[in-house]
């Protein structure tokens, strides 16, 4: 199947259609929301969250009997807040750390869903087969009726974003002046938090329990490396994570056998992988290149300065000296010295070479800089 196809597949086929524009919406929500998660350096909470939802789907299906894809989500949610309460409290009024509240509230809720999945399972009602797609997820039970709820969600989370985008920008970097100035952090880290959680309870259908983390934090952990804009990084880690979804989608529905939830999570994951090698301002491979031209401009500033303290013992700077003076000079190679020609600093001739005013000047202000630096 060739690209032309499949894209008319998509428009034409019902259940393709769905999925793809399911995952699209739920990789924007969770790739736009996943970044005040990264940034307030609370990568491990998604984990916690998704894994303290589980309870919330089996006590919702115990209590209504029914597998209504809205109650079981509106179960995980009440669960997922009251998970991330605990934390939050366990943080504040104990001497634990943030790690160890997190490590306990995920295993002790995934522990009890568990707990209530293996009880439902053993009930003498066919009716509870299919509780266990919220583990792994399973993104073909997507219905027209899920997308809807998730773009009125993803609507609302934008109109709320907008309307306090000043307050959860100031609350990010700086709390401390975002008191000052009179707001009311607790209620703004409420609502943050609460929209989090929201976000990840929207993708257990999806990408399930296990896998949803990554789903919330590889978006914004791949734009993180692009830019030191808040505004332009949700906007891009809206953009890769709706991509994760649309080709995640794509490459499970042209193969046999490859769950589609795994497959997005593993596509987010290369968006992250090549934005942390390409990436201009904090790519591997930039880096990298910098540094070998710091490197390079290092060698030709020691090689110039070295001519420098021999021009200057002469009353004449363009005092011509033998190549085989710079032999001994442990940073000279030949193509430094035609870098140094290249640059008007240096007149080469045969195997004489000479300060020009241009290099002596740039030496004499690298040899004071030097200076000024050791003080």
């Amino acid at each position: 199947m060739d690209i032309t196809e499949y894209i008319k597949l998509v428009f034409t086929d019902y259940t393709l259609r769905t999925i793809t524009l399911g995952t699209a919406i739920l990789g924007a929500v969770t790739g736009m929301l996943g970044s005040f998660a990264v940034l307030r350096k609370q990568s491990l909470l998604g984990d916690a969250i998704s894994h303290a939802a589980l309870p919330g789907i089996a006590i919702a299906f115990l209590i209504t009997g029914t597998k209504d894809s809205n109650v079981l989500l509106l179960g995980a949610l009440i669960s997922g807040l009251i998970g991330t309460f605990w934390i939050r409290n366990i943080i504040s009024k104990t001497h634990l750390k943030s790690d160890t509240a997190l490590g306990l509230i995920l295993s002790l809720f995934f522990g009890f869903g568990m707990l209530l999945l293996t009880f439902i399972q053993k009930q003498p009602n066919a009716n509870q087969a299919g509780l266990d797609k919220y583990l792994f997820g399973q993104a073909a039970t997507l219905v027209e009726r899920d997308v809807w709820t998730m773009a009125i969600v993803t609507g609302f989370c934008l109109f709320v974003l907008f309307l306090f985008w000043k307050e959860f920008k100031i609350l990010l970097f700086d709390v401390d002046y975002t008191k000052t100035l009179g707001f009311n952090t607790k209620f703004i880290d409420i609502l943050i938090t609460t929209f989090i959680v929201l976000a990840i309870v929207l993708g257990l259908q999806t990408v399930g329990v296990v896998l949803m983390s990554a789903m919330l934090l590889a978006p914004a952990a791949a734009a993180r490396q692009w830019t030191n804009s808040l505004s332009v990084m949700v906007f891009l880690a809206a953009v890769f994570g709706a991509f994760s979804g649309i080709f995640g989608t794509a490459i499970s529905a042209s193969q046999n056998n490859l769950s589609t939830g795994p497959v997005i999570v593993i596509v987010a994951g290369v968006f992250v992988l090549f934005s942390f090698i390409f990436s201009p301002s904090r790519g591997l491979l930039f880096r990298q290149i910098r540094f070998i031209k710091n490197r390079r401009d290092l060698e030709l500033h020691k090689t110039l300065a070295f001519m420098f303290h021999i021009a200057e013992t002469h009353d004449d700077i363009s005092h011509p000296h033998t190549v085989k003076i710079l032999n001994n000079f442990q940073g000279f190679t030949k193509g430094t010295l035609q870098k140094l020609v290249n640059k008007n600093y240096v007149i080469l001739q045969g195997n004489m070479w000479s300060l020009t005013e241009e290099g002596f000047k740039k030496a004499s202000n690298l040899y004071n800089q030097q200076n000024e630096t050791d003080e």
